[in-house]
């Protein structure tokens, strides 16, 4: 490709947004740009668009059943092209008044007719992608719509925008950034969909009551979508039909249940009930190990002999994999997860869970080992807040300071709440994946970044 290779293209297709896509007048394709330092395009990517019809008949019971569906998946999984069938079946077959807020073209393609895949539903093109809150109110208030269609919600000011049309009584069709529910739960930007996660502080007797510590996590507000559907395949997908009750089981790490749909040969919908832990990854591999199984881990960087002895001393059932594929998770150091080879790389890819010690000790070991059963997102929440409040008990003793052990940026943001509620001075100190948060008893000020 040349430079003028390029300029040939691109006086044939339509002008770049502010998001950097371009689009072919009454198609679904679209065109990217790549841009050097000065902002000259030097680089195009086509992605092809196809309208499937067909879709969405693994789930159009639902989509039918005027309750709001919220679409989870990872890219390339076929989440617009689904959310395009649901308006053309609502508009068409169904005859509602559907409104589709279009921000980057993709729904309904480029210019200023849509593309017929989206039948009789009507189109609102967004001027720019820090627009698309603000045009999302303004198809409710303008044009009555019965069913607005939304694609990929991915800020506060969009999620807030989706709660306010929910709330009015609107029919809400929307995907959203993330693979699955406990995936959405964990990010603080958009977890108010499903109601958002507090940290609440519980009386003694409460506490007692309930056979908890007195920090817990619960839900905020009622979900903004009645029905999360994650697309595991094209042809599958896991249905959780009750949103409040899902999270709500993920925040009091009670197994969830979502209901499994797939296409058979004959092309005939199937469906099941299959348990599954709280925030375990969903991929074709099988769940994380409960408490009762040995967990089944491949050490990378990791002394093989070192690790089945801290087992062993610590009675703990577990079992050395050969191969990724055969693991639960994947254990490695802090030097080599920050090396970021290829293994590295394929775990992450394929959604294997990764533990990273700091250092290829027995020490480090053992206490891998001691926290590796029955531990999940919800666990690890709930192990760092007893921390931190047991943190905060020395620190009314006279402790002028207490480091925490390292956790992800959303459970460090709980330590830091907790820790102003207590009105003491918390930071986050040193990086990923060892960042970890600090509490002392200094007058409070501007708190750090999780």
């Amino acid at each position: 490709m040349t430079a003028d290779d390029i300029q040939v293209v691109l006086s044939q297709i339509s002008s770049f947004g502010d998001d950097n896509r371009a689009g072919i007048e009454r198609t679904l394709h679209r065109i990217s740009a790549i841009r050097n330092r000065r902002g000259n395009i030097i680089g195009l990517t086509c992605r092809v668009g196809r309208a499937v019809f067909g879709t969405i008949r693994i789930i159009q019971d639902l989509v039918e059943s005027g309750k709001s569906i919220l679409l989870l998946g990872r890219p390339g999984i076929g989440k617009t092209t689904m959310l395009r069938e649901t308006a053309r079946v609502l508009a068409d077959d169904l005859d509602r008044r559907v409104v589709i807020v279009d921000t980057s073209n993709e729904i309904a393609g480029d210019g200023d007719i849509p593309h017929p895949a989206i039948g009789h539903a009507r189109r609102m093109q967004v001027p720019t992608p820090t627009m698309q809150h603000a045009v999302m109110i303004e198809a409710v208030e303008n044009h009555m719509p019965e069913i607005i269609v939304i694609d990929e919600i991915g800020t506060e000011l969009e999620a807030a925008a989706a709660r306010t049309i929910a709330e009015r009584g609107v029919q809400l069709i929307a995907t959203a950034h993330g693979n699955t529910l406990d995936n959405l739960m964990m990010n603080p930007t958009l977890s108010d969909l499903v109601g958002g996660i507090q940290s609440v502080t519980l009386g003694d007797e409460e506490a007692r009551r309930r056979g908890t510590q007195k920090s817990v996590l619960e839900r905020k507000a009622p979900p903004t979508f009645d029905i999360v559907v994650e697309i595991r395949e094209r042809n599958k997908v896991a249905i959780h039909p009750d949103v409040s009750e899902a999270a709500d089981s993920i925040l009091q790490g009670q197994p969830l249940i979502p209901e499994l749909r797939w296409l058979d040969e004959n092309g005939e919908v199937r469906s099941e009930k299959v348990e599954s832990p709280s925030f375990a990854r969903k991929t074709d591999r099988e769940p994380p190990p409960p408490v009762d199984r040995a967990a089944r881990v491949y050490p990378f960087g990791i002394n093989r002999g070192r690790l089945e002895q801290a087992a062993e001393e610590m009675q703990a059932p577990l079992e050395i994999a050969e191969s990724m594929r055969e693991a639960d998770l994947l254990v490695t150091s802090k030097k080599y997860y920050r090396t970021r080879p290829q293994k590295i790389r394929e775990a992450e890819n394929t959604g294997l869970p990764i533990y990273v010690l700091r250092s290829n000790t027995p020490p480090q070991m053992k206490q891998f080992v001691s926290g590796l059963h029955g531990r999940n997102r919800t666990d690890m929440a709930r192990t760092a807040l007893q921390e931190a409040e047991a943190a905060v008990a020395d620190l009314e003793q006279g402790t002028p300071s207490v480091t925490l052990n390292p956790q992800p940026a959303h459970v460090r943001r709980l330590q830091h709440l907790l820790a102003e509620r207590h009105n003491l001075t918390s930071r986050s100190s040193g990086r990923d994946p060892q960042r970890r948060v600090v509490l002392s008893r200094e007058s409070r000020g501007e708190r750090n970044t999780v």
